[in-house]
């Protein structure tokens, strides 16, 4: 095939320009795009290798109109800046880009009002569905769903309208309580939910739960000064926590942060702090992102498989983009706790601002 390169004043290339470089009909040129029908590898290369050659760009817009299909997905997070954020946006759009599909990425923030944008621009067709993380079921569009286009959750958000995938926060957060029990902790600070706070963050909550059922199963009574509510799951909000255990004159001898960056965070206040991990206190966070792994001490954490995360939302989302009236379903990804230096021995004792 030759190779043409248009030139600067060149028309933009169309379908049929394509399918007669590739000697194939403009059908086949169509179904190569959007994987509608089968195509033989050897014809897909070709057409792939024309589109190539003539720099031609599908129109998206035209392609809707005429299929109802735009190869276009929103993505919405909380909070973009965190690592866990970023590991699942960088995840997302690979699998999306093995599937021919582009995404959309927003930050809801905290703010509603942000997945109700994105909600009317698949109302508009510029988005097939939407992969949403939403913070409060309470003010998310999920209560509206029966109004919206094709959605498909992530997180601890338990409702049943939809459908989402998840890891299982509570039993996670149990397990890795126990974990800090039996390297001998019995004063363990939570950072990231407190009992009676903010009722309506899912995640928040089902850990939480999860804490205090291992503190009951010990024998240990929870004491409400170790719970410590944050408004962002942060590196900063993190290092606050600590600080703020320490300026109340808290007793503690580990620290289960409900996220990797909070715990990132814990470790700096703590070295700030003098105190010394493991030595003085044990420390573990929840979602193995990369930073937890070249942390110093390596952090312990609840671990899971992110790609297969989004993976499965993706698979749920093309399939809800397909048949809007299925029954929703929940798909839970396996977790397991991956234990580092931050928790490989047990205290010398309770951690206290004293310790040098």
């Amino acid at each position: 095939m030759p190779h043409i390169t248009p030139g600067a004043g060149a028309k933009r290339a169309t379908m049929k320009d394509v399918a007669a470089l590739a000697g194939v009909s403009p059908k086949t040129v169509s179904n190569v795009l959007t994987g509608s029908a089968g195509v033989r590898e050897p014809t897909r290369r070709v057409v792939e290798e024309a589109m190539q050659s003539l720099g031609y760009v599908p129109n998206l817009s035209a392609r809707g109109l005429r299929n109802g299909r735009t190869g276009v997905i929103g993505f919405a997070l909380p909070d973009l800046a965190t690592a866990f954020s970023a590991t699942l946006t960088h995840a997302i759009v690979q699998v999306a880009h093995e599937r021919g599909l582009a995404v959309l990425v927003e930050e809801t923030a905290a703010d509603p009002t942000r997945e109700h944008q994105l909600v009317a621009r698949a109302r508009e067709h510029s988005i097939d569905g939407l992969i949403l993380n939403p913070v409060r079921l309470e003010d998310s569009v999920v209560e509206y769903l029966e109004h919206l286009p094709p959605v498909v959750l992530i997180g601890e958000v338990e409702q049943y309208k939809t459908d989402r995938v998840f890891v299982e926060s509570r039993a996670a957060a149990r397990q890795m309580t126990e974990h800090l029990i039996e390297r001998g902790a019995r004063r363990i600070a939570v950072i990231g939910g407190s009992q009676g706070v903010r009722p309506g963050l899912a995640t928040s909550g089902l850990r939480l739960r999860g804490y205090l059922e291992a503190l009951e199963g010990a024998g240990i009574e929870p004491d409400p000064g170790l719970q410590i509510s944050v408004r962002q799951w942060t590196i900063e909000a993190g290092a606050a926590a600590v600080r703020e255990l320490h300026a109340a004159g808290e007793a503690f001898d580990a620290l289960l942060c409900f996220t990797d960056s909070m715990a990132l965070g814990a470790l700096h206040a703590l070295h700030e702090l003098g105190l010394q991990v493991p030595r003085d206190v044990l420390v573990a966070g929840f979602d193995d992102v990369e930073h937890a792994r070249y942390a110093v001490p390596g952090l312990t954490t609840v671990g899971f498989d992110h790609v297969a995360y989004v993976t499965a939302a993706l698979d749920l989302l093309q399939r809800r983009i397909d048949g809007r009236d299925l029954a929703a379903q929940a798909v839970p990804v396996p977790h397991r706790l991956i234990v580092r230096d931050s928790t490989s021995a047990s205290p010398a004792g309770v951690g206290d601002s004293s310790r040098n």
